[in-house]
């Protein structure tokens, strides 16, 4: 069984000194592909160095997440288009979008920060227009913001995913309607997660992919732990179970979703 971890952060390993070990592990476990995603300027390098490093094994976006954007966001933007050109290239652009969960608790300074974090993803959503690139969005606790905006990039909604994807049906229809498509790390297998699966069973099987999020929210039985790539062999084996496919079954189809939308070759 091979699968791809459609969304990793390395960087978390590399600063550590141990993506090496992660990467082995992970390959070991069967994952013969993972994609480190970029939040910010200072890990966009980091991520091109293991691509290069792990050449058919690696590969990596680049972007500025919601939470990172802060006064000197245009800045970093004004960066994005040579790192698009960067070899090797990168496959995808984000993670962009909206957080409203981390907002402060001042409703005023929430505002100004939430304002900001819309002008930095229309700047995203503004230089992917009209282009091939893949869009990892992130979208905590602000779905129908997001989607909004998306309709009023221009941009095409097949290439868009909405990564790590924590809410119910209703949330994902109008995603899926656009042409778009959600990701399910290991949320899907919490016990107080229904809803999650509940938009598991709703997603089209032509574009379902997995994802660790690592090092965040690692499945079950390995929660609590920190997470990392090897452990999407755990999600894929508990949606098998849930869509009633068999995991070899399964890790084709979701392997295949996944190196179509990012074009891996």
């Amino acid at each position: 069984m091979y699968l791809v971890d459609s969304h990793t952060h390395l960087v978390s390993f590399a600063r550590r000194g141990n993506a090496g070990d992660a990467i082995m592990r992970a390959v070991e476990a069967g994952v013969e592909r993972m994609v480190t995603v970029g939040t910010e300027p200072d890990d966009w390098s980091i991520n091109r160095d293991l691509a290069a490093s792990h050449p058919g094994v690696i590969d990596y976006t680049v972007g500025l997440h919601p939470t990172s954007v802060d006064d000197q966001w245009e800045a970093a933007l004004a960066a994005l288009p040579e790192a698009l050109d960067w070899e090797p290239r990168p496959v995808g652009l984000g993670e962009m979008g909206l957080d409203r969960f981390h907002l402060p608790g001042d409703p005023d300074e929430a505002a100004r920060i939430f304002a900001r974090q819309e002008n930095a993803f229309r700047a995203q959503l503004d230089l992917a227009r009209g282009t091939a690139w893949p869009l990892v969005i992130h979208s905590r606790g602000a779905v129908e913001a997001c989607v909004e905006m998306i309709d009023e990039s221009g941009v095409d909604w097949t290439q868009v995913v909405f990564h790590c994807f924590s809410d119910g049906p209703e949330l994902l229809a109008p995603i899926l309607e656009r042409g778009g498509r959600a990701s399910f790390t290991g949320i899907v297998t919490y016990k107080n997660a229904e809803k999650v699966r509940e938009s598991l069973k709703r997603q089209p099987l032509d574009r379902l992919m997995f994802e660790t999020d690592a090092p965040y929210l690692a499945p079950v039985p390995k929660r609590g732990k920190p997470n990392e790539p090897a452990y999407v062999r755990y999600i894929a084996e508990f949606c098998a179970e849930i869509l009633g496919m068999s995991e070899e079954n399964l890790a084709t189809l979701t392997t295949k979703n996944a190196k179509a939308f990012y074009d891996l070759k």
